[in-house]
Formats: structure tokens, sequence, C-alpha cells
């Protein structure tokens, strides 16, 4: 096995056992970003010289029980990164340069971790395939021909290609589980608030979330551990306190109808389905429950999602930052025109604030579900990775392409998506398990429980 198609918990044990270097290591990724991110374009930025510099540093000095010395982590480009390029995939902030880190990015690089580069994603995090990049659409590696979802695609793409060892990507309503959905890998969005903003490119900031994008569970736990907790520069965050653990012979999985929408992909249903009984089969407890319809948690998200659209990317208006805001795209300027429209006067009130009273609605529908059950299972995405092209004619495809990790995500709920199979034409199936707030350990206990009973990791995407 090549050095880059190690997991990170695989690395750690390699650099433990002296069996490879950190620069080693390093080069492998790098080697692999030359050889196959022509084609793939999952980064924006390569940071070479400073990931090699990184190596060499960490060779030099003691360390080693740093939960990630010596691994190679991908960054999406909307993470602030100190002496190196941040654009969020936007010509506004083409030529961005921070002075400082994301506190994310601080924290992985005090755990020893190497920053290979930035990852391409939708411009501002606006959209679910990455083809609202400015520069350039990222491609599937199981099928170049298809999408890699989004806002997160850079970080998928690079992980399920081994481009990398592990990434970080964010999430407001499904850019990290989408994305890990169509390619195949685990993508893991921590409860609102758990691990800090600050740093971070805001897209709606009552709803950002930063968090792991890995080869399985086990690596989205030892990411997870380096970055939650609360930051003084952040006053959303929270200290992290995991709500207490029970027997497997006590979990309650709940399973509701309506995120198995009559639309969805006959195969992706199937999958799902087969994934959930091996949980039953194991012990837990299964019975369905009754949620409100995630349709409803597309109108809602939209409004609010527009709205703090139009009040974040204010700033940019070519004084402090970049560009001036004819540099915006297309789907910016319809985001910041809805969002205002729905924010001015005469309006707020039938719009904004209506939406606000709807999600409080679903939060209350979750806390109540969760007085009977311990996890929420379903699919990820109703379908598939679509073929390239896909958005053009669609202007609300992030909204319908996110529609069953919405309603958690406006609720602030933790989430995980893994890899539960493959169709006939070889895509990947995302199995999606939401928690109550704080259950971030159930949720990854039960992750891993299903990957050491499965071989699906062990598939790799035929890009070279």
């Amino acid at each position: 096995m090549a050095l880059n198609e190690l997991t990170i918990s695989e690395a750690k044990e390699g650099l433990k056992k002296k069996q490879f270097s950190v620069t080693e290591l390093t080069k492998d990724c790098l080697e692999k970003i030359r050889k196959a991110d022509p084609r793939l374009k999952a980064y924006v930025t390569v940071a070479e010289e400073e990931a090699l510099a990184q190596a060499r540093e960490l060779e030099e000095r003691e360390g080693k029980n740093l939960l990630l010395w010596g691994i190679p982590i991908a960054i999406k480009d909307n993470f602030l990164t100190k002496g190196i390029k941040t654009t969020a995939s936007a010509k506004v902030l083409e030529d961005f340069v921070p002075v400082y880190s994301a506190t994310v990015v601080e924290k992985l690089k005090k755990a020893g971790a190497i920053i290979l580069g930035k990852t391409n994603m939708d411009a501002w995090a606006h959209g679910s395939s990455t083809e609202t990049s400015q520069f350039f659409t990222t491609h599937n590696p199981w099928d170049l021909k298809r999408l890699p979802g989004g806002s997160s695609g850079g970080s998928a793409a690079a992980v399920a290609a081994d481009l990398t060892i592990g990434a970080i990507g964010s999430e407001t309503a499904g850019s990290i589980r989408q994305p890990a959905s169509w390619c195949g890998v685990v993508g893991f969005k921590p409860s609102y608030g758990v691990v800090s903003r600050y740093g971070v490119i805001a897209m709606a900031s009552s709803l950002d979330c930063p968090g792991p994008m890995t080869k399985d569970a086990k690596d989205a736990r030892i990411i997870f551990d380096v970055i939650q907790g609360k930051d003084i520069c952040d006053a959303t965050s929270v200290d992290f306190k995991p709500l207490p653990k029970k027997p497997l012979s006590q979990i309650r999985i709940g399973v509701a109808p309506q995120y198995f929408p009559p639309e969805m992909d006959k195969e992706v249903k199937v999958l799902v389905e087969k994934a959930i009984d091996f949980f039953k089969s194991q012990g837990l407890f299964s019975q369905e429950i009754t949620l409100i319809d995630p349709h409803f948690a597309v109108a809602d998200y939209t409004i609010l999602q527009r709205a703090e659209v139009s009040s974040n990317l204010a700033r940019y208006d070519g004084i402090r930052f970049g560009n001036n805001r004819s540099y915006f795209g297309e789907e910016a300027k319809r985001r910041i025109m809805l969002g205002t429209y729905t924010l001015s006067a005469g309006y707020y009130d039938a719009y904004y604030l209506r939406a606000e009273k709807v999600r409080t609605l679903l939060c209350q529908d979750f806390a109540e579900v969760f007085k009977k059950v311990d996890v929420i299972m379903g699919p990820t995405s109703p379908s598939t990775a679509l073929k390239l092209g896909s958005t053009k004619e669609s202007p609300m495809f992030g909204e319908i392409q996110d529609i069953l990790v919405e309603a958690s995500s406006i609720a602030g709920l933790p989430g995980i998506s893994l890899n539960c199979g493959f169709t006939r034409e070889g895509l990947p199936v995302g199995l999606q398990i939401i928690g109550p707030r704080f259950s971030e350990e159930l949720i990854l206990d039960l992750a891993e429980l299903y990957e050491k009973n499965t071989n699906w990791r062990e598939r790799k995407p035929l890009v070279k």
C-alpha cells in the first residue's frame, strides 16, 4: 500500500514504528496530487514548500505524542491559513493571503498536522456540487464525469482519491455529509458551537460548522478530538460535554419514512435499509418515528441562509478585502438579492421572522423524537453523484440535494455520513446517523461498529 493511501491511525502507527518518515509520507501525498489532481481538480492551492518545511521541522523536534504528529491534512479554502492563499473559490478573494489562521487550523498545527493545501469548493460555500466555484469544477474520483457534491467537494474528492490522509470541511446544511456520501468517505458534522468558527469565511453564521472528512470513522474521531472545544475568539463556541454512554443493547434507532422520499433512487433506499438491518442484527432496537417532512426544511433554510449571506457578504466591498463586488459570481448575486429582500422593511415579518419560528418548530420536533430514540438513521442523499452540468438548469440544486440533512443542520445537531455500499454503476451510497446535541461519541461509536463489520472502505476509485 502506498503511504498516501493510509488512514490517519495507520499513518500514526507507521510513524511511531519508524517504518517511514514524516517527509516521506508528505512527499507521497504531494506526488499523488501532482499525478491525479490535474484531472480531479480537488485543490485550489497546493502548499508544497510549506508542507515540506513543516515536515522537516516536525522531524527535528520532539512531539511524537501529539495526536496528529506528521499527518498531512487538506483544508477547505474557506478556512483562513496564515501565509497561504485563501479564496473561498471566489474571484473577490482570488489573491487574498490572510495574516492569521482559523482556530481549527491552529489546533491542527499544534497537534502536529501538516497543511498540504486548500481544497476547491462552491464559491463562498454556495452550493452542493462544486460547480459554482469560480475557478473550476472538481470531479468525482469514482467517475470523472460526475460531481463530487459540495460545498466541501474538493475535500471529499481529495480524501476519496488519497490525495491527502484527511481533510477539513465545513457544513451549513449538508456541505460535509452530502459530498462525503457522493465520494464514499466519512463526513462528520459536530453539534453547532462544539467546533470554533473563528477564521472561517462566514456563509450563514448561525449554521456554519467545521468538521472532519476522513477515510474512516476512527480518523474522524481523532480529528474531532483535536478541533473541538470552546474558543475565546468565538462567542458561539461551547465546551463539549458528551452525553453519558449507554450499552449497545439499550440504543434505540429511529427510522422516519419522511426521510425516504418517493423521488429517492431505489438502489440508495435498498443499501441504506440493509445498513440499518445490520444494526438490528447487533441487538439494537429499531422503531418507526415521525418527523416534520424535510421539504419544509428546504424552504426554511433557503430564507435563513440567504438572509445571513446578504449580511456576511456585505463586507466584501473591495476596500478591506480583495476585489470589488463586481467580481461576485451569479450564485452569490442571487443569494444576496434574495436575502436582502427577505430582510427588507415590509417583508421581514412575513419571511425571515416566520422562518425563525419554523426553525424553532424543527428543533422542538427533533427534541420530542429524541425522547423516544437515541439516534436517527437514513440516507444522506436521495441520489448518488449526479453528472457534471446537473446544476445549470436548477437554481435550487443545492437545497434539493441536501434535503435529508438540512433539518438537522438547522437544529444544530451532530450527524455523520459513511459509506454503506455501491450501486450497480459503482457509485458510493451514504448512510446518515443523526443524534441529539452532544451525542458525538455515540454517533462515532455506531459508525465504527459498522465499519469494523463491513469492508466498503477497501474499495478504491480508479483515479491514479
